[in-house]
């Protein structure tokens, strides 16, 4: 069985919002990574950074997928290097509208392809556990304004 992360979190606001949220820099920062510096087309590179007590970790990713509003995906390295099929982790989000909301499909993929420790999905299964619970909130709110 191939590692991966995932996870399907229930969001009061439409798909179109809730692409917006996992899609835009200015949102996905307000839920996600400190700092977000991309266009949400397939093929652009960008960067998302977290901030940490010994220095930012800056980590570049390239947009795959986007397909508002049902799926969104791109690729980060997590190591700074450009992101490949062969040194990168696959982030995707897959909406689905349903009454009252929508079902967000979420995966993290490509531990194996990429030769990542099992460390490192350790570590990714945690921020991922930190980080997913704060869109359906975030989502709900830009949804109410």
């Amino acid at each position: 069985m191939s590692r991966s992360i995932q996870r399907e979190i229930q969001v009061d606001a439409g798909p179109e919002v809730v692409y917006q949220v996992i899609s835009a820099p200015h949102h996905l920062q307000r839920w996600g990574p400190d700092r977000a510096e991309f266009e949400a087309v397939p093929g652009a590179s960008g960067v998302v950074v977290f901030r940490r007590d010994d220095g930012d970790k800056v980590e570049p990713l390239t947009i795959v997928d986007a397909d508002p509003p049902r799926r969104f995906s791109y690729r980060w390295s997590y190591t700074g290097d450009v992101p490949t099929a062969a040194n990168s982790l696959l982030v995707s989000f897959e909406l689905m509208p349903v009454e009252g909301g929508t079902v967000v499909r979420f995966a993290e993929t490509g531990y194996d392809e990429a030769g990542k420790a099992d460390q490192t999905l350790v570590n990714h299964t945690a921020g991922w556990d930190h980080y997913l619970p704060r869109l359906a909130p975030y989502a709900a709110e830009v949804a109410r304004s």
